[in-house]
């Protein structure tokens, strides 16, 4: 058992940050359906106490619960839930870091999250079709979080084709158009709610990507919540705090080293820059595997 728990947790270091996300939704998916096992064999019912990870409509039982903004995010109703979920995470995770870097995903997901959990309560709020039931109304899963990451990268590169089973290439364009219609036509379905997350998710993808061109980050600011969290939990913080004052003397061969990695870094940069105008102007299949490979650890970074 340790060696498998030691083999998941360097697995979940090495990956990158799209394969950290599925790896963090299947531990809290597996663990609280465990949970619901445990209390069914004691002929409990667990439904009421998940309830307290899920976005409520309800502006009132939110305030009881704010937390829910970020953990309705994580969980899922079922196993097809979850594995339709993630299949689309990775598959678009993987084409977004070929654009953007590892932080706008993981900014992102949570902006794309709670941009969803927003429109959804504002609409179950607003609509009076929706009044009778506000009350009682509760939303799970990442779905409006994996919209915002698939609108985002079609907007980045709309004219990029992949290969769907059945239907053949088709471009990303229309990938997003078609989920976004499809989610305004079913509004008013059972599951009014979800789909009304997915255009909210769907409308942080959009902010995301259009604002990043005009050279606004629009996620920046939860990346820097989430990077002092990090720093305060690996106590990097206090350690920085601990550390006692030095003075550095810097030698000829030292400033001529740096000269040197100043110099590597701008032509790896501009290889980049190089890379994706060729990938935007031709598409993936154009580049040689030297290139892929390149656009691939320049998105690790």
């Amino acid at each position: 058992m340790e060696h498998i728990i030691t083999d998941l947790r360097n697995s979940f270091k090495r990956g990158n940050i799209a394969i950290q996300l599925i790896y963090i939704n299947a531990a809290v998916y597996i663990i609280t359906s465990l949970f619901l096992i445990l209390l069914t064999l004691f002929n409990r019912s667990g439904g009421s106490i998940l309830l307290y990870g899920e976005f409520p409509a309800s502006l009132e039982n939110f305030l009881h619960q704010p937390w829910s903004l970020f953990t309705y995010m994580f969980m899922h109703a079922d196993i097809l839930h979850i594995l339709f979920n993630m299949l689309w995470l990775f598959w678009f995770g993987q084409l977004f870091l070929s654009f953007f870097s590892a932080k706008h995903l993981r900014g992102l997901y949570l902006l794309g999250g709670i941009c969803g959990a927003a429109l959804y309560m504002l609409s179950f709020n607003l609509f009076p079709y929706f009044s009778k039931v506000v009350e009682g109304s509760y939303m799970l899963g990442a779905s409006a979080s994996v919209l915002a990451i698939v609108v985002a990268t079609a907007y980045r590169q709309p004219e990029y084709q992949v290969r769907l089973l059945l239907f053949g290439a088709i471009r990303l364009k229309y990938i997003a158009l078609i989920m976004i219609l499809s989610d305004l036509l079913f509004i008013t379905s059972d599951n009014a709610g979800g789909h009304i997350a997915h255009l909210g998710g769907a409308l942080a993808g959009l902010w995301f990507a259009a604002s990043l061109k005009k050279g606004h980050d629009v996620t920046a600011w939860i990346n820097r919540i989430l990077d002092l969290f990090v720093n305060l939990f690996s106590g990097s913080v206090f350690k920085s705090a601990r550390k006692p004052k030095m003075t550095v003397h810097y030698n000829k061969n030292k400033r001529s080293a740096d000269y040197d990695y100043n110099a590597q870094k701008k032509a790896q940069s501009d290889e980049v820059d190089r890379i994706l105008d060729k990938l935007k102007k031709s598409g993936y299949d154009s580049l040689t595997n030297e290139e892929k490979k390149r656009l691939f650890d320049a998105s690790k970074r």
